[in-house]
């Protein structure tokens, strides 16, 4: 009896290890979104990993069988631990990062300023100037419209003869 006891505590945990794990991912697409694609990698990724740590569990205390009370020991964890606490702590450390990465955001922004303002100098002055690579464009762009313009002059030339 006590061995089960300790089995259903372990698989307690588990539930709630594996809710803790994916609300780690929950923060994380919070923080960084991204498309339907690397979510359900994410997901896939996820669920392969659970299903191993599940498994392996199982193998050592359940000598390979499946028990049912394990596997609502962990829904229960699953409850337990999504009804009390996850809510909170994905909101607020979702909440905490987000807040933190825009401080660093604009931490380096401030920083890189003087670099920013130093290369829009340099660059009106060399487009002004007509070097630098919007001139060269506007340059080239000018040549090939009046290359083309001459080609197209020269072939009704051609034509009309």
């Amino acid at each position: 009896m006590a061995g089960e006891n300790e089995f259903l505590l372990h698989a307690l945990l588990m539930g709630i290890f594996i809710t803790f794990i994916y609300d780690l991912l929950r923060i994380f697409r919070r923080v960084i979104p991204h498309n339907g694609f690397f979510v359900s990698m994410e997901d896939l990724a996820f669920w392969i990993y659970c299903g191993g740590e599940v498994f392996l569990m199982m193998y050592h205390e359940g000598n390979g069988s499946l028990r049912w009370f394990a596997v609502l020991g962990a829904l229960s964890g699953m409850v337990l631990y999504r009804k009390l606490v996850s809510g909170i702590f994905v909101k607020y450390v979702s909440l905490f990062l987000t807040r933190m990465l825009q401080f660093l955001a604009k931490c380096l922004a401030f920083l890189a300023r003087p670099f920013r303002v130093a290369c829009r100098k340099s660059a009106s002055m060399a487009s002004k100037a007509g070097y630098g690579i919007w001139g060269r464009f506007r340059r080239g762009k000018r040549d090939f419209k009046n290359r083309l313009t001459h080609s197209l002059k020269v072939l009704k030339m051609v034509i009309k003869k």
